[in-house]
């Protein structure tokens, strides 16, 4: 066998470890949030129940905004973001018992459920929106 073939062979195994290991972090994260809590419910069960209970609350133009503000996401997961997102905007909804989807709603519900670091993108977007930031700035600090 020659040195070059070898090191392929090395670098090949390699790559499928690190894939591997990759995946495997990802599907443990999902088999976690999975996991039922005290309740008998799941964090992802808690979301479905929060979306399907809130989906008459939405208008053409509240999606919209959702779909902007789900924009910078890669593709592949844009479908996971939204639906987090909306999860904690139809959580927000039910507690305050609203009778629709506000752009409030769904600014609070962005901030709460995305990390610090998404929030430049929602204050970009919103600035480009004109819309005022003070009722979120103690949100977002």
């Amino acid at each position: 066998m020659s040195t070059g073939f070898s090191l392929f062979i090395v670098a090949w195994t390699i790559f499928l470890v690190t894939m591997f290991a990759i995946g495997g972090y990802f599907m443990f994260r999902k088999f976690l949030k999975r996991l039922p809590k005290e309740d008998g419910m799941s964090i992802l069960d808690w979301q479905d129940y929060y979306i399907n209970e809130t989906k008459h609350l939405w208008n053409d133009e509240q999606k919209q905004l959702l779909e902007e503000l789900v924009a910078p996401v890669p593709e592949l997961f844009r479908p996971v973001a939204r639906e987090k997102i909306a999860g904690k905007i139809g959580e927000l909804a039910l507690k305050e018992k609203a009778s629709s989807i506000s752009q409030d709603l769904i600014v609070r519900g962005y901030i709460i459920a995305t990390p610090k670091r998404d929030h430049k993108w929602l204050i970009k977007t919103l600035q480009k929106k004109k819309i005022d930031l003070t009722p979120y700035e103690q949100l977002l600090s």
